[in-house]
């Protein structure tokens, strides 16, 4: 997820192809650190959003148009007023560093041709948008950054501009074999991490990737390679890098399960098997997976309300049910009242008057065990205490264990929930789960008593063989999916003692391939509690053997014949169906 070198470079080739030789239409500011140009060029119009963002910096070509202030920014008026209709000339990238600049000529006040400078630093949190003149001094910038802010750099106007050297890096793009291994030997630290601290726009993925190519551990240490790994390494390294100077690139978007997990603008060998989407322009892929990652990040927000409702009553029943289990086991010791209540009605009478304790055999045991008595109270009266007290417990046993069930229920069906706001991807999957909530009692309902309605659907995939597969994103959609559209003749898998969704294979009266009953059981697994773990048992059987128990929760039933396989949660190779 790096906006290094390499997708700069890509992302600088695209946009020369784009945008040399166009004009600046129009300048717009719609955020504090955000520019929105409009180029015109080739008869089209580009427009390109610049970014310096500190938590997300960024470039790229988007057909998407923005709201502009109604009081433009200085930083914006003064660019209008510099480079309104300014031709674009170059574009580059210094050194491999993470910055673009824009060579731009244009007209001034006389008429006279003027070159200006327009640079945008993708650096993390030093991210810039900086206007340079043709004697590279600052003329604004859209941060500014003082002395006191930054002792490596002032970006102020009237400054020089210069990029900072702040670590003795070397250019990938012009480093030989020997430069390579030199720099990779003398490093105490794991390979990966000795390449990107050692080149210029190298990010660990692209590390760990070079590593992979040439077979070499990422996580040995540098110092400690062999002459044959040093060699293997920078083979890698200089393929990598002959790639981009040929501008040979392959935008990919690699995925864990629907999520955009990484991105990069070569293939990544080391998420082989992983699912992938691959773009033929950077900016569309840029585009569309930040919009991705935005509406993952999104989602979460917005379940956090119901994250918190949910935790709180799990931690809650969690107390609950440890204080009951300890007031059942104090439950256990009732059989010893009775057996002392029927063996003082058997020996009592040998019982002195006031003597505190009797010595008596067990006729259960065959053993001589010392009853407690109270001096006060004849054998009869003790005996009556005992089963008194046995009585009591009894009683207390019975009412504990239907306690303990009902609250072991409902820390069960709390976990479910848990897992199924994992699983949601939309908001319409956290309206289900509210109401859910709503039904459970806890949470209050909203707009006079109706219920909330939703749009969301299981999702479905479709297995290597043919065959359509449904899993529940929460206990609504488990038991829908179960008792109301699968057939008894259908296959029903779920994860084993773990709350998960419930997974649904259609056979249309066929026998399954073994291969479609790994698939389901990855789903299973997939959509589980387990989903971090290694293997996840999963238990599968036909639908007509799964029952739901009368009053249970949403989604829980009950199963008595059953096969078992234990899986990897590992859905990379299945096709998802968006219905």
């Amino acid at each position: 997820m790096a906006f290094d070198g390499i997708t700069i470079a890509n992302l600088t080739a695209e946009l020369r192809d784009a945008l040399i030789d166009g004009r600046i239409y129009k300048i717009v500011q719609p955020e504090k650190d955000e520019l929105l140009l409009t180029i015109k060029n080739h008869g089209t119009q580009y427009r390109l959003l610049m970014s310096a963002n500190a938590s997300l910096p960024l470039l790229y070509l988007t057909q998407k148009n923005k709201q502009a202030p109604m009081t433009a920014p200085n930083f914006c008026m003064l660019l209008r007023k510099h480079l309104q209709n300014a031709r674009i000339v170059e574009i580059e990238q210094p050194e491999f560093e993470r910055i673009v600049v824009f060579h731009l000529e244009h007209l001034n006040e006389l008429g006279d041709v003027c070159r200006k400078k327009l640079v945008i630093e993708l650096m993390g949190k030093h991210s810039n948008l900086i206007f340079v003149d043709d004697k590279e001094r600052i003329i604004d910038s859209i941060k500014h950054i003082s002395g006191m802010v930054s002792s490596v750099r002032e970006v102020l106007p009237g400054r020089d501009y210069y990029i900072p050297k702040t670590q003795e890096k070397q250019n990938p793009l012009t480093a030989d074999v020997s430069q390579v291994k030199e720099a990779l030997s003398v490093r105490p630290m794991p390979v990966y991490q000795a390449l990107y601290t050692s080149f210029t726009g190298l990010s660990p993925v692209i590390a760990q990737e070079i590593c992979h190519m040439a077979g070499v551990d990422a996580d040995r240490a540098a110092n400690t390679l062999s002459e044959e790994a040093l060699s293997s390494l920078a083979d890698a390294f200089a393929q990598v890098m002959q790639s981009v100077a040929r501008q040979e690139f392959a935008p990919n978007i690699v995925y864990e399960g629907k999520e955009p997990r990484e991105y990069a603008a070569i293939p990544l060998s080391i998420y082989e098997g992983a699912q992938t989407a691959a773009y033929e322009q950077m900016s569309a892929l840029l585009e569309d997976y930040y919009a991705q990652k935005s509406a993952v990040t999104r989602i979460r927000q917005k379940s956090a309300d119901l994250r918190k409702i949910v935790q709180t009553a799990y931690e809650r029943n969690v107390k609950k049910y440890d204080l009951q289990v300890r007031q059942l086991a104090d439950t256990e010791k009732r059989e010893k009242y009775k057996v002392y209540g029927e063996l003082l009605n058997t020996y009592g009478y040998g019982a002195p008057e006031g003597a505190k304790s009797l010595d008596a055999l067990n006729y259960y045991t065959n053993e001589m065990i010392t009853i407690p008595l109270d001096p006060t109270l004849s054998a009869g009266e003790n005996a009556k205490k005992y089963f008194e007290r046995y009585g009591k417990l009894k009683r207390t046993n019975e009412a504990l264990l239907a306690l303990t069930k009902e609250t072991k229920a409902e820390i069960d069906h709390l976990e479910s929930v848990m897992t199924a706001l994992d699983i949601a991807r939309g908001e319409e999957d956290l309206t289900e789960i509210r109401e859910e909530l709503v039904e459970s009692g806890y949470i209050r309902r909203r707009g006079g008593g109706k219920r909330a309605r939703t749009t969301s659907r299981p999702f479905h995939y479709v297995s290597s063989d043919g065959f359509h597969m449904y899993v529940g994103k929460n206990n609504y959609q488990n038991e829908a999916l179960t008792f109301q559209f699968a057939t008894g003749g259908d296959w029903w898998f779920h994860a084993k003692g773990i709350p998960g969704s419930h997974v649904i294979v259609k056979t249309q009266g066929n026998e399954l391939p073994d291969r479609t009953y790994e698939e389901a059981a990855a789903l299973a697994a997939h959509y589980s509690k387990g989903a971090g773990q290694d293997k996840v048992e999963i238990d599968y059987t036909l639908r007509k053997n799964v029952k739901k128990p009368n009053g249970a929760k949403p989604g829980f039933v009950v199963y008595y014949t059953n096969y078992s396989m234990t899986i990897a949660p590992d859905i990379a190779g299945l096709r998802e169906l968006d219905s």
